[in-house]
């Protein structure tokens, strides 16, 4: 163990791009996109949704205020890496282990079944509960699950909401709070969001396509990506974290990307690397005409032009509070040791370049064996200017 050091040791995660992480890598690899056209959570209009389509497990208890698809979400993720938390619970003991998820909807799927139901008939489903919607209701859920009795509780900052999960379990670590942390986001879709990114003119009929000079908006996603985060070195490091917060604008980010700026500068700082160190970046590329905007020109203040770059929304959608834990997923994918070969996301694009913004070395389908990667940088931006970035090593 490494004083001060901080591990993600094991990771789960399911989403539009697959349920598994060999699932996801292929797919990833080969380019193969599984957004699902529907009309589900905004009748009239079909959008292309980054829907898990897989089935979810069942919630394990009859308390009514657990059963939520956004829990059932968190739960598929979380028994991917169960052994591995039992065995921490075990070893350090239930009041040293912590639980912290980010998310932006979590049950409010059921609550919008719920007040349909209730403005047809008058009557609220015998089922529902409205603790469900609750912000911190998956950490509690999970908490709940594992019998972890640590520091508990929900993180909503919109879409950098997983990330800072996972900068939150890395200070609680340092702090000498608890000994191993659960951490992560998750989220579901449902009409507040499809609808409420539609009112916004911001959702593409079409599969995004970032930084394109034919960008036209996102694809919303749901998924979950989870991980054990412990100072025991195993897994792959997060060595740096960086956060911001510039309040330009209720949605719109900063248009020269001060705010992102920052966290960038931020998280280098805290990690001890040069911007030259920095193999591969995870960008939050929403392929809206202002974030694309924004993002290109920070990256090109802090980074030189070559550094390789990708937007991995195209196969996940836009996962909103669950985004920024997923893109660390597939981040801790690259750098993980166990794997027996070299892993680099692709850009999915038209090729068609915006000649108004710095042209970024954008990952291929033939990326991965350009260069070595061993040090990453994934960005996280959300409403209100709320900006996080995370730097993960591959432990050598």
């Amino acid at each position: 163990m490494k004083k001060n050091h901080c591990y993600l040791n094991a990771m789960g995660i399911v989403c539009a791009a697959g349920s598994s992480v060999q699932q996801i890598k292929d797919n990833m690899h080969t380019g193969k996109v599984n957004l699902t056209p529907s009309d589900t959570y905004h009748k009239g209009t079909s959008f292309p949704l980054g829907k898990v389509t897989d089935d979810l497990p069942n919630i394990p208890t009859s308390d009514k205020k657990w059963n939520s698809r956004n829990n059932r979400m968190a739960l598929a993720a979380l028994e991917q890496i169960r052994p591995q938390i039992d065995s921490a619970i075990k070893q350090y003991g239930a009041h040293r282990v912590a639980v912290i998820i980010g998310t932006s909807t979590s049950g409010i799927n059921e609550s919008e079944r719920a007040i349909e139901k209730w403005l047809t008939t008058s009557v609220v489903p015998e089922s529902y509960d409205y603790g469900l919607q609750e912000m911190g209701a998956p950490a509690q859920f999970i908490a709940n699950e594992l019998g972890a009795t640590g520091p508990t509780y929900g993180i909503s900052t919109a879409c950098s909401s997983g990330a800072k999960a996972l900068a939150t379990a890395r200070r609680l670590l340092q702090a000498g709070l608890c000994d191993a942390v659960v951490a992560g986001g998750v989220d579901t879709l449902c009409q507040l969001t499809v609808q409420g990114f539609s009112s916004l003119q911001a959702i593409s009929t079409d599969r995004c396509n970032p930084f394109s000079a034919n960008r036209n908006g996102i694809n919303i996603g749901e998924g979950a990506a989870l991980f054990l985060v412990s100072q025991h070195c195993c897994g792959v490091e997060l060595i740096g974290s960086g956060e911001s917060s510039d309040a330009h604008h209720i949605s719109a980010p900063e248009p020269n990307g001060k705010g992102a700026i920052k966290c960038m500068q931020e998280s280098l700082k805290d990690a001890n690397v040069c911007a030259e160190n920095i193999d591969y970046i995870n960008l939050h590329g929403t392929a809206t005409e202002l974030n694309d905007q924004m993002e290109s020109r920070a990256i090109a203040h802090v980074f030189t032009n070559n550094t390789l770059c990708s937007s991995t929304k195209p196969f996940t959608g836009h996962t909103l509070g669950a985004a920024g834990a997923i893109e660390a997923g597939i981040c801790w994918m690259m750098l993980d040791n166990t794997s027996s070969s070299q892993f680099v996301p692709p850009h999915l694009w038209d090729g068609q370049r915006d000649p108004q913004l710095p042209s970024l070395n954008l990952a291929s389908l033939l990326s991965d064996n350009k260069v070595q990667i061993n040090t990453v940088l994934s960005n996280s931006f959300a409403f209100g200017g709320n900006n996080i970035s995370l730097i993960f090593g591959r432990i050598q």
